[in-house]
């Protein structure tokens, strides 16, 4: 039975319990490619696939600081099951700002009931990573037909829900966006809907069990009620786009304490350098600092990750335009501290830990493999040019899913 969780301590302390458990397979997991099915229904059963719904259908309305340390807690275990609920979060609050009042209880109640929403939303034959050509046209006598195909869809293998991102064509989709281009709207359906194939075919060096894969969609038949306006969510102050890179964000300061976390273990294993001295790794100096530096590293990136959902939560409560941009701004930074820090701590493990931390029994190179390739998801490079210019210039940074 799916727990329901009523306040935002409960969460994080669900997120423990089940990070907890999550530790225990997670380099085997990893190793063998082993795709989380009762992982992922531990998940469910934990009420937190619930904490992000709305008060008024029934959830905890968890803060956007809870979510970001929940994700944060469930990284440090296994970066890869952390991933997997990202969408769902991110999807539930674009159903908050632009379901009906129907969809918003069809698809709450499902969260609150444990089931799964991934996404299908990136696609590979773009000519940037925002193209998409999958199409949803009008068909006669009411309601759509789907087609297209998506990738790096995190979590579809195990979903019961998928959300496809699609371009709308068609008489009726006159252009909507700033730049002219098409509309673009969600369609929530479930896994099992005729015409849909899931491919196991994800095969990235990292987030080796994030359940991703190929989703194929052959002219599926959609009604009304599953389609949900996409772009105009863009067309105002919103923070739609922080809080899924918040989320991001958390998930990389994850990595890099799970993988400091691991370089202290093996530390108090290691052999200390002859040269130093001392009778234990953790006593020669040179390590030492580095330690320290790592701590500091770390620690700093935790902490921009909580000014970040912190300042999210206050735009939320007053959504201006100064606000939600510098939510963004904040967001970015930590974004990018996040990374770095990931990418760093995960790498110098190896250098506390000496060369037994290298052995594959141990598979201490996950933290690093999810890490260079979680870090790839936006480039964090676009994300300091736009705190640099909202530093000189004042300029807001855009309004897309990205900031």
């Amino acid at each position: 039975m799916t727990r329901v969780i009523r306040t935002d301590e409960e969460a994080v302390e669900a997120a423990r319990k089940v990070a907890a458990s999550f530790a225990e397979q997670a380099a085997v997991r990893d190793r063998e490619r082993r795709l989380p099915g009762p992982e992922l229904a531990e998940l469910s059963a934990s009420g937190l696939l619930g904490i992000s719904v709305p008060a008024e259908f029934g959830g905890a309305e968890v803060s956007v600081a809870t979510l970001a340390e929940v994700f944060r807690v469930l990284a440090t275990a296994d970066a890869s099951l952390a991933q997997i609920p990202h969408s769902h979060v991110v999807f539930l609050q674009a159903l908050r700002l632009q379901g009906t009042v129907a969809q918003q209880r069809r698809y709450f109640e499902a969260a609150l009931a444990g089931q799964r929403f991934a996404n299908a939303q990136s696609e590979r034959g773009g000519r940037t990573a925002a193209d998409d050509a999958t199409t949803l046209r009008p068909r006669e006598g009411g309601g759509y037909v789907l087609h297209g195909e998506k990738f790096y869809s995190t979590g579809a293998l195990f979903a019961d829900w998928l959300v496809v991102r699609a371009v709308l064509s068609g008489p009726e989709a006159a252009p909507a966006t700033p730049g002219g281009a098409a509309p673009k709207a969600l369609v929530y359906l479930p896994r099992d809907t005729p015409g849909i194939t899931v491919r196991d075919d994800w095969d990235g060096m990292g987030q080796r069990t994030t359940a991703s894969g190929t989703v194929l969609l052959d002219e599926v038949l959609v009604d009304e009620a599953q389609v949900v306006p996409y772009s105009s969510i863009f067309g105002r102050a919103t923070t739609y786009g922080a809080r899924a890179q918040v989320l991001h964000a958390a998930l990389d300061a994850g990595i890099a304490r799970g993988a400091l976390d691991a370089a202290v273990a093996q530390v108090a294993r290691a052999r200390p350098w002859f040269e130093a001295g001392v009778d234990r790794a953790a006593e020669e100096p040179l390590l030492v600092q580095q330690a320290g530096e790592l701590e500091i590293l770390v620690r700093g990136a935790e902490a921009l990750v909580r000014e970040a959902a912190v300042a999210i939560d206050a735009a939320e409560a007053d959504l201006t335009d100064d606000r939600t941009a510098r939510a963004s701004v904040a967001t970015a930074i930590a974004k990018v501290a996040a990374a770095r820090a990931s990418v760093e701590a995960s790498s110098a493990l190896f250098e506390l830990g000496g060369t037994r931390s290298a052995s594959d029994a141990l598979n201490l190179s996950r933290f690093w493999r999810d890490a260079r390739t979680h870090t790839l998801h936006d480039p964090v490079r676009w994300k300091v040019q736009h705190v640099g210019r909202w530093l000189l210039t004042g300029a807001a940074p855009p309004r897309h899913g990205q900031l």
